[in-house]
């Protein structure tokens, strides 16, 4: 049998020449994208960042190469990114063979390189453009949920406070009501209404007492009933319940409209995530916001709403400025579908390619788009302003009502009361009511049915059903690759401005990656 051959392996051969490290990075790979991607950009935008004076900083232009070659391998400890500065040959090519320190990397991408990030951000996606990778007029809008880097068991829900709050109200009033039935000839302490005691009411409440306590001349261990009264009202409102109305009074401003946050990160609301959606528990995170072309992502930005309704305007207001303009196509699914987004559309002259909620019954259940009791299908008199129901009976109108979303958006809907319900033999299928004298109350929404019918069309055209393919292949891709491929599941940095800074720099590293897959082929 031969002897096993080996190739020589010449690892402590001592070469004449060092080698090029430049030479140890191919063409057209990672570090040489964002190499050519950071020279492109206006150098002056990253060296306006340092005041100057002082011991040398590292070149701006090479800390950014280095965040966002990082980011494009999937490395996001500013530890571990440090630690490539030292093995890896792509970093060592970019860094100049000069190692970072982890404290350097985060100080400059957490700090330094924020204020200045939405400008990089904006050209590189100009420079997307220029090179026909993307045409920036059609524009694909999803949402995900992603972790906050908060702990998840310290939450405060709004519920709670303003719970907590009324019943501390309460106990206040009690109290100051039994101090003023012992004394009538003084002026009354509690108030009429409960919900005017606040952090101020408190503090007014015992500077009084004090008053009163030195007018009497109430010792410090008094023997009477009303002596004890004041002593401990004063000891409380000084203490226990103005700690813990400020506390609430705190509580509440830190909600500012959402239903919870996290102690850990106050900007963090608690949200459902996909990935547990077996266990039905709730975690701190954001609602993060993208739109996509080509799977190239043209703009992101972080929410604290759960919902992606509320989130469009503000998005697309973000896209404008980072593109420069809006594009002429916007395309996404039924959780955008809301009459305040259609009409924001329609005044900038933008397609709205957007699902509204009942768009998938149309197209799916024939059933249900033709049943008779549907109050769409049914006859409407347009002298009368009136509705027939099957049963030929009159849904006259009554009156409109304006409402007003948490957003301050303002809708109008119209309401038209039925005649001759109580004895017609569809009543049970009509609608439900344990009164035998009820009659059909229908509210219709001109303006939000009007652009229904609208996008209906719309979906329905050639343009429409391409559109409607290629959204769940455009934007829904790019976060099952960014959170299951790159593993970027959870965030690093906290608050609401870092964090969208943070999932700006996941968004460029996957920008980069694409670019690199492209220029390959």
């Amino acid at each position: 049998m031969p002897e096993p051959r080996f190739k020589p392996c010449m690892q402590d051969q001592p070469m004449l020449l060092p080698p090029d490290i430049g030479d140890l990075v191919p063409e057209g790979s990672m570090p040489r994208v964002v190499d050519m991607v950071v020279r492109s950009i206006d150098r002056s935008t990253l060296t306006a960042l340092y005041p100057g004076g002082g011991a040398p900083a590292h070149d701006p232009q090479m800390m950014l190469k280095v965040v966002l070659l990082a980011y494009a391998s999937g490395i996001y400890s500013s530890r571990a990114i440090a630690r490539a500065t030292r093995e890896n040959v792509g970093f060592l090519w970019i860094c100049g063979m000069r190692p970072l320190d982890h404290c350097t990397v985060n100080r400059f991408r957490t700090e330094r390189v924020r204020p200045v990030f939405e400008e990089v951000f904006s050209e590189v996606i100009q420079l997307l453009a220029d090179m026909g990778l993307v045409t920036l007029d059609t524009y694909f809008l999803d949402g995900t949920k992603i972790e906050a880097n908060a702990n998840r068991f310290t939450f405060v829900w709004a519920k709670s406070t303003r719970r907590y709050k009324e019943q501390l109200r309460a106990r206040v009033r009690a109290h100051l009501a039994a101090i003023d039935e012992m004394d009538d000839e003084e002026e009354a302490l509690a108030p009429d209404d409960p919900s005017e005691i606040d952090s101020e009411a408190i503090a007014e409440a015992a500077r009084r007492i004090n008053e009163r306590i030195g007018r009497k001349g109430v010792g410090k261990r008094p023997k009477d009933e009303e002596g004890r009264a004041l002593r401990r009202a004063s000891r409380m409102l000084e203490g226990e319940w103005a700690e813990r109305m400020a506390r609430y009074e705190e509580q509440e401003r830190t909600h500012a409209g959402r239903g919870s946050y996290s102690k850990t990160d106050r900007d963090a609301t608690f949200m459902r995530m996909k990935e547990d959606s077996l266990t039905n528990q709730t975690k701190p995170g954001y609602n993060v916001q993208a739109g996509t072309e080509g799977q190239f992502i043209l703009d992101v930005t972080c929410h604290q709403r759960p919902g992606d309704t509320a989130c469009m305007v503000p998005h697309l207001e973000h896209a404008e400025g980072t593109m420069g303009h809006l594009p002429s196509e916007v395309v996404a699914d039924a959780g955008y579908g809301f009459e305040q987004n259609y009409t924001w559309l329609e005044e900038r002259g933008c397609d709205a390619y957007v699902k509204h909620n009942e768009f998938f019954r149309e197209c799916r259940n024939s059933r249900w788009r033709e049943d008779p009791m549907r109050p769409a299908n049914w006859a409407y008199d347009g002298e009368a302003d009136a509705y027939a129901c099957p049963e030929g009976h009159t849904l006259s109108f009554r009156r409109e009502e304006a409402t007003r979303t948490d957003l301050g958006y303002e809708s109008t809907t119209r309401v038209y009361v039925g005649e001759g319900c109580p004895a017609c033999p569809l009543r049970g299928r009509c609608f439900r009511s344990k009164d035998p004298e009820a009659v059909r109350v229908l509210r219709v929404n001109p303006t939000l049915d009007a652009f229904k019918r609208r996008a209906s069309e719309m979906l329905h055209t050639e343009r429409g059903s391409m559109l409607r393919r290629r959204r769940s292949v455009d934007v829904e891709t790019i976060f099952g690759d960014i959170k299951r491929n790159w593993g970027f599941r959870r965030f690093l940095l906290r608050g609401l401005e870092k964090v969208d800074h943070e999932m700006r720099m996941v968004a460029m590293g996957h920008n980069i990656r694409k670019m690199a897959y492209a220029l390959a082929v």
